[in-house]
C-alpha cells in the first residue's frame, strides 16, 4: 500500500444516481491551487483560515456552463482528512457531477482509492481503526438497531473504553518497572493484591469485548426466527400463515411430513428477517429423518430467536416429552413458547390463558396472530440489543486479540497472584498491551489497511 498521501483526491462523496444534492469531496495538502483554478466565487474564501462556507460556481469539463453550489472548507489539519478538505454541494444531476470531477481532476486532483479519505483520517490520527470500521458500519447497517450500534462505535465509546484498559495497564507496567529498579531496597510501588485486583478488571473487559465479538460472528445478516417443536405441532401451518400464502409448506395431519426445512425472507415493521419451517423434533434411524434432524438441529442452533410450538391438542403421552424438549432448548436459546390449535380445544379457551405459554393462537382463524408478531419482534429487538458493542466487521478483525490480550492478562493475573517476580507479570502486561494495540490501529501493518479499508466505497 502507498502510504504517501500529500496529493490532492477528488470523489464523490454522496449516492450515485439522481436526487436532492450531490457532494464532490476533495482533499489534500495543496488543495487550494486546484480549487482557486475551478470555483468562481464573490468573497476571497482562499484567505480563510477557518471552516466556512462559499456559493459560487464549479467549472465544468469541455463547456462554457458552471454548476452552481456552495463549497464547504476546512483550510487546516482540523478536517475530518487531517489536511485541508473542501465538499462542493450542488444538484444530484450524475453528468454535470462528473464533468465537474473530471475538470478538477484535470487541474492537479486524482481519483480517491476506495477508503482513502478515511483511510487519511485514520493516519491523521482523527479516528482510530474501530471508529474507521464503523463509519463502514454506518453505511452498510441494514436496520436502526445496526446503525445505532454502529453510530455508538463511531463516537467513541468501544475506543475510550479500550484506551482507559490501555492507559491502566501502561500505568501498571511503570509500577512494576519502577519496582525493579529499586528491587535491592525491597521497596513495593504496589501491592500484589491492588494489581491483581486491576488486571482482573480489565481481563473481564477483554472477555466481555471477546464474548460479544463471538455473537457478532455468528451474525448472518437478517435475523433467522425458527419455528420448531414435536411433530404435527402445527409448525407448517402457522408459517403458512405468518408468510401469507397457505401454499408455502405443506401441510397434513400425518406426523413428520415436514422432511426438509424452508425459509422465507420477511420485513415486519421495518425488521428483516429469515422465517424458517423446521422437521418436527422427534427420533429415527431412517436415513431421511436422520438427516432432516441434522438439518432441524443446525438451524435451530443458528437461530436469534426460536418459536417452541406445543399443539392445544398435544397426545398425553407425548405431554413429557415436549416439555423436556422445550426446557433444553431455553436453556441454550432465546426461546418463545407458543400454543398452537386452540380452536381445537374449546376447553382451553373457556378456561382461560395459561400462564405457561408465552402467546396461544390458532394459525388456522388468525386468532393470536398479531400478538406473535408483536412478541416476535419485541424479543428480536431484545436481542439485538443485548451488550453488543462491536459491529461485525470490527469483531472478525478483533476477535483473536481479544482472545490473546485476555490470555496475557490471565497469565499476568496468575503471575501476580502467585507472587512471582515482577518482571514475568510486566512481560505478560506488555503482551496484551500489543494485542490491545492491534484493535484501536497503535500497531497496524499495510495488509490489515488494505483489507480494511478495501471494503470502502469510492469517496468515503
Amino acid at each position: 500500500m502507498n502510504l504517501q498521501f500529500d496529493d490532492t483526491i477528488v470523489a464523490l462523496a454522496s449516492a450515485p444516481g439522481s436526487g436532492a444534492a450531490g457532494i464532490i469531496r476533495i482533499s489534500g495538502t495543496e488543495i487550494l491551487s486546484c480549487l482557486s483554478a475551478c470555483f468562481e466565487s464573490s468573497s476571497a474564501w482562499q484567505d480563510s483560515r477557518t471552516a466556512v462556507r462559499h456559493t459560487g460556481l464549479l467549472k465544468l469539463t469541455g463547456s462554457a456552463l458552471k454548476l452552481p453550489g456552495a463549497l464547504y472548507y476546512w483550510p487546516t489539519a482540523r478536517s475530518f482528512t487531517g489536511q485541508p478538505l473542501a465538499e462542493f454541494h450542488t444538484i444530484s444531476a450524475p453528468p454535470l457531477l462528473e464533468s465537474a470531477i473530471e475538470y478538477l481532476a484535470a487541474h492537479g486532483a486524482r481519483m480517491a482509492r476506495p477508503g482513502e479519505f478515511t483511510l487519511r483520517a485514520f493516519l491523521a490520527g482523527r479516528v482510530d481503526l474501530v471508529q474507521a470500521e464503523a463509519i463502514l458500519g454506518v453505511i452498510d447497517a441494514y436496520d436502526h438497531e445496526e446503525l445505532n450500534l454502529a453510530l455508538s462505535q463511531l463516537a467513541g465509546g468501544v475506543s475510550t473504553r479500550i484506551g482507559e484498559a490501555r492507559m491502566d495497564l501502561l500505568e501498571l507496567l511503570s509500577e512494576l518497572e519502577a519496582g525493579l529498579d529499586f528491587v535491592e531496597e525491597d521497596i513495593e510501588f504496589i501491592d500484589r493484591e491492588t494489581l491483581v485486583s486491576r488486571l482482573q478488571q480489565i481481563r473481564t473487559f477483554c472477555e466481555q469485548l471477546y464474548e460479544d465479538s463471538s455473537q457478532r460472528m455468528e451474525s448472518t445478516g437478517n435475523l433467522s426466527l425458527v419455528l420448531a417443536g414435536l411433530p404435527n405441532a402445527g409448525k407448517s401451518t402457522l408459517y403458512n400463515a405468518l408468510v401469507g400464502d397457505t401454499q408455502a409448506a405443506l401441510v397434513s395431519d400425518v406426523e413428520g411430513t415436514t422432511r426438509d426445512y424452508l425459509v422465507t425472507h420477511l420485513n415486519w415493521d421495518g425488521q428483516p428477517l429469515q422465517l424458517i419451517d423446521t422437521a418436527g423434533m422427534e427420533s429415527g434411524a431412517h436415513e431421511i429423518s436422520v438427516s432432516a434432524q441434522n438439518f432441524r438441529q443446525q438451524r435451530v442452533t443458528q437461530a436469534d430467536l426460536v418459536v417452541w410450538c406445543t399443539a392445544a391438542d398435544l397426545k398425553p403421552e407425548w405431554a413429557n416429552l415436549d416439555r423436556v424438549q422445550r426446557e433444553q432448548l431455553s436453556a441454550s436459546q432465546n426461546v418463545l413458547l407458543i400454543k398452537t390449535k386452540t380452536d381445537l380445544s374449546p376447553a382451553l379457551s373457556a378456561s382461560g390463558r395459561s400462564h405457561e405459554y408465552d402467546v396461544e393462537l390458532s394459525a388456522f382463524d388468525g386468532a393470536g396472530l398479531e400478538t406473535l408478531k408483536r412478541q416476535i419482534l419485541a424479543r428480536l429487538s431484545e436481542y439485538r440489543r443485548g451488550s453488543k458493542l462491536l459491529i461485525g466487521s470490527t469483531a472478525s478483525r478483533c476477535r483473536e486479540s481479544l482472545r490473546s490480550a485476555g490470555h496475557s492478562l490471565q497469565a499476568a493475573e496468575e503471575a501476580a497472584s502467585l507472587k512471582l517476580g515482577e518482571e514475568l507479570v510486566a512481560i505478560e502486561i506488555r503482551e496484551a498491551l500489543q494485542h490491545l494495540g492491534h484493535i484501536v490501529g497503535q500497531v497496524y501493518t499495510d495488509d490489515i489497511l488494505d483489507r480494511i479499508f478495501s471494503k470502502f466505497c469510492i469517496g468515503k
